[in-house]
């Protein structure tokens, strides 16, 4: 039975593609390597089952503080609030999304800057004016603060894709400021207040 949307999960909704393992490193009281922790990664369905997104890793701010796992803390504390949306403000997300085959994602913008890698199957970028790219396994979209949707282009397999969305200062077109805009009847998280506002 598949997961109800935006319930967490561990296992992945998608059908034929490998599990993600978080696997993050650090240093100990000697100042030698080691890995932290290595988790798989937990999952939510959303959009009707036919995405499920994993964030993998977050910041609060850029750059980072790596001493005394700062970053580790705060990266947890978000976590364990369960208040993430597609975008964290001052810093990053890492996030893996996993595309059913046919359905098109709702047309959204978020107000960040983009790296998006697809790592499994064949995707396509939509863009509001209706420009299109089919972006196949390890081909990256720099997605710089445009409405776009994502499109898995098979007829019968999962496509898989690695975000990295870090905030960015408001964008202006013609003088007018840009907002986040994730279009109706749609489950996914809302990036924090000053980003929609």
């Amino acid at each position: 039975m598949a997961p109800q949307a935006g319930i967490e999960n561990t296992n992945q909704l998608s059908q034929g593609l490998p599990e993600v393992n978080v696997n993050i490193t650090g240093h100990d009281a000697s100042g030698k390597e080691y890995f932290v922790s290595s988790r798989p990664a937990h999952w939510k369905a959303f959009h009707g089952n036919t995405m499920s997104f994993a964030v993998l890793y977050t910041t609060c701010e850029s750059p980072p503080s790596l001493n005394n796992d700062e970053d580790i803390h705060k990266h947890q504390a978000i976590m364990s609030s369960g208040d993430i949306g597609l975008v964290n403000p001052g810093g990053s997300v890492c996030r893996a999304v996993d595309f059913a085959p046919g359905p098109e994602s709702m047309m959204h913008r978020t107000r960040s800057l983009d790296f998006g890698i697809v790592v499994y199957g064949s995707v396509e970028a939509i863009l509001e004016s209706g420009e299109k790219r089919i972006m196949k396994a390890g081909d990256v979209c720099v997605q710089r603060g445009t409405s776009h949707a994502w499109r898995n282009t098979s007829d019968s397999e999962w496509a898989r894709m690695i975000f990295v969305l870090q905030d960015c200062q408001p964008v202006v077109v013609n003088g007018v400021t840009l907002r986040e805009d994730l279009g109706k009847n749609n489950d996914i998280p809302a990036s924090q207040k000053h980003l929609s506002a």
